[in-house]
């Protein structure tokens, strides 16, 4: 009786141990608050999305409206670049408080981290030299021709989906490396969005978009999976400013159109 007696206070100490840590621990968003500050993990090269523009100061579509979420919440926004395949790894080791950037929510991300609701659409699309024979997406299914990705993308995994046969190869540094890979005939193809390579083909042109859509994709942050308030006041702000239309106005400038370029390039 008096083991089990032990052996009861023992854990029962245990668990109040454990639940006193616990309420002690910061969560993400007391973090915010404490420090005053706000820190997202963007891509370091992803125009129209998160770029350095011709005065050396970041922008993009997810700089603004994170931009927008730290002045109404009366913090400082704190921007740290990676590459994309960095993102997820900045973002677990807690040197950002969140992902903004064009990441799809697919069911592998999943299992490391937690996404918004979707903040807005990616159609995928593929370019080529202007002079290349190639019409439409499908003619690119053949093992003689190479796609270029961003590495660790989503556009790499819709390449091995509906292009099995092309060779894949995949570049760290966004679709800018892609578009180098293209243009300099290291690959025959490249996969991006339509929003970021009509940016592309609009400042360097020499390139042409391909037929057809290969995927429509829902686009959003993503946060720690114990960041559950940071997430809500996430899901909460767009659904504010999509209300009041800002969002639409920030759409409609960045991501439905080149608009941006005459500002920024």
């Amino acid at each position: 009786m008096k083991l089990k007696s032990f052996i009861a206070g023992a854990v029962g100490s245990a668990v109040i141990a454990l639940a006193s840590t616990a309420s002690w621990a910061e969560s993400t968003m007391e973090k915010i608050v404490r420090t005053g500050q706000m820190t997202i993990a963007v891509q370091t090269q992803g125009p129209p999305i998160s770029f350095v523009n011709k005065n050396g100061d970041r922008a993009g579509l997810a700089i603004e409206i994170a931009q927008m979420m730290a002045d109404d919440m009366a913090v400082e926004l704190v921007i740290k670049d990676f590459d994309w395949k960095g993102l997820i790894p900045a973002l677990l080791s807690g040197k950002a408080d969140f992902i903004a950037a064009d990441m799809t929510p697919t069911a592998k991300r999943h299992m490391q981290i937690v996404f918004t609701n979707p903040v807005f659409y990616s159609e995928t699309v593929a370019f080529t030299p202007m002079d290349s024979p190639y019409s439409s997406w499908e003619e690119l299914n053949t093992s003689d021709v190479s796609v270029a990705t961003t590495q660790a993308s989503s556009w790499a995994e819709t390449a091995r989906k509906v292009l099995p046969k092309a060779q894949l190869k995949e570049f760290a540094g966004g679709t800018a490396q892609t578009v180098q890979a293209v243009a300099s005939g290291r690959a025959n193809a490249g996969l991006s969005d339509t929003a970021t390579i009509a940016g592309f083909i609009s400042s360097i042109g020499g390139l042409k978009v391909l037929d057809g859509k290969l995927a429509r994709e829902p686009l959003g942050f993503a946060t720690r999976p114990d960041s559950l308030h940071l997430l809500s006041a996430l899901d909460n702000y767009v659904r504010l400013i999509e209300a009041d239309g800002r969002l639409e106005d920030r759409l409609d400038y960045w991501w439905n159109s080149i608009a941006w370029e005459a500002d920024h390039k």
